[in-house]
């Protein structure tokens, strides 16, 4: 099986290149995380990918830190907002979890089709829940692959033969109350919630630290 910063590392080229697949729910959530930040916030994003998501909010707050697994995601990232004027966007190459650990009073921690290609989802959000201020927002899309249709069902069978392969990252499957569940077990009151798009469900949610 493919280390996960190789696989992705190898993905980067074709990953930057690729068009969003739901153009309305991208923009959609994008407007609705953008209601809740504030110009003075400090915000990072864990799994940036190659910060696309980042420069369309960064400047809505006041600093913005992006982390990915994979280097050369980050090298693109940062080629991106080399060609801005975005002083306050930042990009770092870490692991979600090492990502996490220097960061405390934050006011939202974000990530976006990241969390099912992590093997502990609830460790990465009890470090979010700690490196919030209290009343901070996490704010996350996370494909729920156990409430997708049967044909998504046939390909995560062979998802563990292409892993074999080199040709797919690791995966998790649940459903959208199981995640909705880690998410209020972390110690997150969820505020607003909802499927973008409903089918396969990517499941948006933003929740206040209590």
């Amino acid at each position: 099986m493919i280390e996960q910063a190789k696989f992705w590392d190898k993905a980067a080229t074709k990953y930057a290149a690729d068009p969003i697949k739901d153009i309305a729910a991208y923009t959609y959530t994008l407007e609705r995380t953008r209601s809740y930040l504030r110009d003075s916030d400090t915000v990072l994003e864990i799994g940036c990918g190659t910060g696309s998501t980042a420069l369309l909010l960064a400047e809505s707050v006041g600093t913005y830190h992006g982390t990915d697994i994979s280097e050369k995601m980050i090298k693109i990232a940062r080629g991106k907002v080399a060609e801005t004027c975005l002083a306050n966007l930042s990009f770092e190459a870490h692991p979600a979890l090492e990502g996490i650990y220097p960061h405390d009073g934050l006011d939202a921690v974000m990530t976006f089709n990241l969390l099912h290609l992590l093997r502990d989802i609830p460790a990465t959000l009890d470090a979010a829940r700690a490196a919030l201020r209290p009343g901070g927002l996490f704010i996350t899309k996370t494909p729920c692959l156990k409430d997708a249709n049967w044909k998504i069902g046939l390909v995560l069978k062979l998802i563990p033969l292409a892993q074999k392969l080199g040709k797919a990252p690791y995966v998790q499957s649940f459903t959208v109350g199981a995640f909705d569940r880690m998410i209020e077990t972390a110690g997150f009151e969820i505020v607003e919630s909802g499927n973008h798009p409903v089918s396969p469900p990517a499941r948006y949610v933003v929740a206040r630290a209590i």
